[in-house]
């Protein structure tokens, strides 16, 4: 038996009164993923146990099989070893967005969704002119990367928040706050220097593009401690690709190998047909293979239902119509999280699951979709559909 995890990042979401009540994935046109659903088992799961943050982090982690109350421990440091980097117990690693302010408002967290290219000549910039001994600045993928801080354990209390929560607000009344907070608020303070004068936003600026106005700094963590390797645990060899350095990181500390397929970002760009084409490959040397793509949920995070829909057509159209002709094969297919367009944030509601395949009859769905969900099995505890998915068999 082989088996593929597809996690469609922040595809679920709200009803939407401007379109009759409906949500995205009611709204987009998904006749394969609609047909698996009419053929598989469809439910809800909690993805994020109550009381945790309602980011990707814990969502994924619950989703590759993992219970975030016993192996959560922050998303900095998960997103820091994805690049090589291994903490020492007296660094703290933050995410670091390049992001951009306009009339003392967050006017995009991805800076425009700038470039790896651009965002990374902008971070050696800043890692010349602030970093030092204590503080380092690491380039990531796009806007997210990595300042780990050294000897300052206090930062670790700061109250941060995540750009994407506050867009076209004012961004005063969201710095850091508390104790820890004012070595964050002068890095962030003194960027603004660095990045106004650099010649990439010149260039950007000239183009009409969205320039790099400042660096925001958030999800601090600790040395994220390894996790018990996933072959261990389940006793398949997975694979995973995703163009995001939390996925990367999660899959080094499960020790499930990083796919590099050519063509894969993070962004309404990316290649999904030579994901998937990826990923079936891939199964002639792995088991399982873990499929991650982010577009849905940046559409979200943007506010925009036609590119959110967009995203979900294409990845029924490009992805899950290659998959389903292949009948030794179970898929579990799932957002990780909504991101509903209203508020263009993350929230912690269930999201629906399907599983496919050998062993999972038809339980009376018609479609995918978040009300077709709500009358099915609900799984209360999120990282429990991996074992379900491997052995071909669901109970509440």
């Amino acid at each position: 038996m082989k088996y593929i995890v597809l996690i469609m990042d922040g595809a679920s979401g709200w009803p939407l009164p401007s379109r009759d009540g409906r949500t995205c994935l009611e709204l987009a046109y998904k006749p394969n993923l609609d047909s698996l659903a009419r053929r598989g088992v469809l439910g809800l799961a909690r993805t994020v146990p109550e009381g945790m943050e309602p980011s990707s982090a814990c969502a994924c982690l619950s989703i590759i099989g993992y219970d975030p109350k016993l192996y959560y421990s922050g998303r900095g440091a998960i997103e820091a070893r994805s690049l090589g980097l291994s903490l020492k117990d007296s660094e703290v690693a933050f995410r670091c967005n390049l992001v951009a302010i306009r009339d003392s408002k967050m006017w995009s967290y991805s800076s425009g969704q700038i470039s790896d290219q651009e965002s990374h000549l902008l971070v050696a910039a800043l890692q010349q002119a602030l970093g030092s001994d204590k503080i380092r600045f690491y380039p990531g993928v796009g806007y997210r990367h990595i300042c780990v801080i050294k000897d300052s354990p206090e930062v670790i209390q700061a109250v941060c928040t995540p750009p994407h929560d506050i867009t076209n607000k004012p961004v005063a009344g969201f710095l850091p706050k508390g104790t820890g907070s004012q070595l964050l608020r002068e890095l962030m303070s003194r960027s603004e220097k660095v990045l106004q004068e650099h010649p990439v936003n010149a260039s950007r600026r000239a183009r009409g593009d969205t320039p790099a106005t400042m660096i925001w700094l958030f999800w601090g963590s600790k040395k994220a401690p390894d996790l018990p390797a996933f072959q261990q645990v389940y006793g398949l060899k997975a694979g995973l690709s995703s163009a995001v350095d939390l996925l990367r990181g999660l899959a080094q500390l499960a020790s499930i190998n990083i796919l590099s397929i050519p063509g894969v970002t993070a962004g309404l760009d990316t290649d999904y047909t030579a994901q998937a084409e990826g990923a079936l490959k891939a199964l002639q040397q792995h088991d399982m293979v873990i499929l991650h793509i982010e577009a849905p949920d940046e559409a979200g995070h943007a506010g925009s239902i036609e590119e959110k829909v967009k995203a979900i057509e294409q990845i029924d159209q490009e992805v899950i119509g290659r998959f389903i002709s292949h009948r030794e094969l179970r898929l579990l297919i799932m957002p990780d999280h909504p991101t509903p367009i209203e508020i263009q944030t993350h929230v912690p509601d269930p999201v629906p699951f399907l599983l496919w395949g050998p062993g999972f009859a038809g339980n009376g769905a018609t479609a995918f979709s978040e009300a077709e969900a709500k009358n099915k099995p609900f799984i209360k505890q999120g990282h429990t559909l991996m074992s379900k998915l491997v052995s071909g068999h669901v109970t509440a």
